[in-house]
């Protein structure tokens, strides 16, 4: 299987895992720190918006089965791309909505993606999302991973995520996966 990696980030990346990890033909998304100015990263670090680095996911996906093009339309709907460094109580520059495109090609179809949006208007407000070459990626520590997954109990992700992954399941419901 010939497999593409996608760098996203659009506010917490505890959110973009549960959402991206449901849409088929995506192998894997692991939640991690990209486009700062130091090696290796913590989360405590990346928190105080010294590091210049922003909270992301890295997803593998097969564009056989999910093309880059609908990654970006899914996260175009999950995210506010007209909030400079915030996504709704989440502020910081960790949080800021950024694409870090992997080829020329990615680099292509995002451009020509947001050309449309401010073309057709398609929010009030000039979008902010930055579009840059992916610099090297820090995966998050093992607490992060699949974050959702185990503490979707938890406060925030009651508040935060379930409302976010219920939007996307109805909008995308073609895209998902089975559940298993």
């Amino acid at each position: 299987m010939n497999t593409e990696k996608a760098t996203l980030g659009g506010g917490c990346f505890w959110c973009l895992e549960a959402v991206f990890e449901q849409i088929i033909g995506v192998e894997s998304v692991v939640p991690g720190y990209c486009g700062g100015h130091t090696d290796r990263p913590s989360y405590e670090a990346v928190c105080t918006g010294k590091t210049g680095h922003a909270e992301v996911v890295q997803i593998v996906f097969d564009p056989e089965q999910c093309s880059y093009r609908q990654l970006l339309d899914v996260f175009f709907a999950i995210h506010d791309p007209t909030t400079r460094n915030q996504q709704g109580n989440d502020i910081g520059t960790q949080y800021r909505s950024i694409i870090f495109y992997h080829n020329p090609a990615q680099r292509q179809v995002a451009t020509a993606l947001l050309d449309d949006f401010e073309r057709e208007k398609t929010w009030p407000s000039p979008i902010v999302t930055e579009l840059l070459p992916a610099p090297r990626f820090f995966a998050a520590e093992a607490y992060h991973q699949h974050y959702f997954g185990k503490y979707s109990e938890q406060g925030y992700c009651q508040l935060v995520i379930t409302p976010k992954l219920a939007k996307f399941r109805r909008r995308f419901a073609d895209r998902l996966k089975p559940r298993q």
